[in-house]
């Protein structure tokens, strides 16, 4: 039903919606006057606002840690939850460094909290990732119960798995912003895979 990946009109930046394609959503006027209303809930339009004056502020200026620092302070936030990796907990220990240097209190769950056997989740030993060693999975919605009981107010995900961001979205009390997601082939850096869709790796995702 919605294509705007394939748009090359693109009059959703322009306004002028006159040659706008039939399945643009821009032509659902009704549909967008509802939409609108989500905006005038209070912490809705609070986190559009502060978030449309990071990108303003930052538009090419910040790195991304410099705009989570500058959106938690102007929504004044100031405990801010940490869901990372294992596999990124170095990261996540100079990240959170940075974080409390900019006077906020942090509290960071790591992927493997509670130590829970993949048994639980019907993984046999031939499917884990190392067989025939004890494998913890990682509890996404752990980390996100755990950082609710610690009453943070804006929580950031760096490298959890995909598929684990999901359950840890799904399950977070506050509000979720990413700082890094898991990429271990390409440096954490997942859209290396689509500058390169039509060379060198065309034959691996095309295939």
């Amino acid at each position: 039903m919605y294509t705007c990946d394939a748009c090359t009109k693109h009059v959703c930046r322009t306004g002028d919606l006159t040659d706008a394609p039939l399945n643009c959503p821009c032509r659902e006027l009704e549909k967008i006057e509802d939409i609108k209303k989500f905006y005038l809930e209070k912490e809705n339009m609070m986190l559009a606002h502060e978030s449309a004056l990071v990108e303003a502020e930052g538009y090419c200026q910040q790195t991304r840690v410099e705009e989570i620092i500058n959106f938690a302070k102007k929504c004044g936030y100031k405990k801010l939850g940490v869901a990372f990796c294992v596999g990124l907990a170095k990261e996540a220990k100079v990240f959170a460094s940075i974080l409390r240097h900019h006077g906020f209190e942090v509290e960071s769950v790591i992927c493997k909290s509670g130590s829970i056997p993949k048994s639980f989740i019907g993984i046999s030993n031939e499917e884990q990732v190392r067989p025939c060693t004890y494998e913890p999975m990682c509890n996404p919605i752990g980390q996100a119960k755990f950082l609710s009981t610690a009453k943070t107010e804006l929580n950031i995900l760096l490298g959890l798995c995909v598929g684990h961001d999901s359950l840890f979205i799904k399950h977070s009390h506050a509000p979720v912003t990413v700082f890094a997601v898991k990429d271990r082939v390409l440096g954490h850096n997942p859209l290396a895979a689509i500058y390169l869709a039509e060379g060198y790796y065309k034959k691996k995702l095309f295939k």
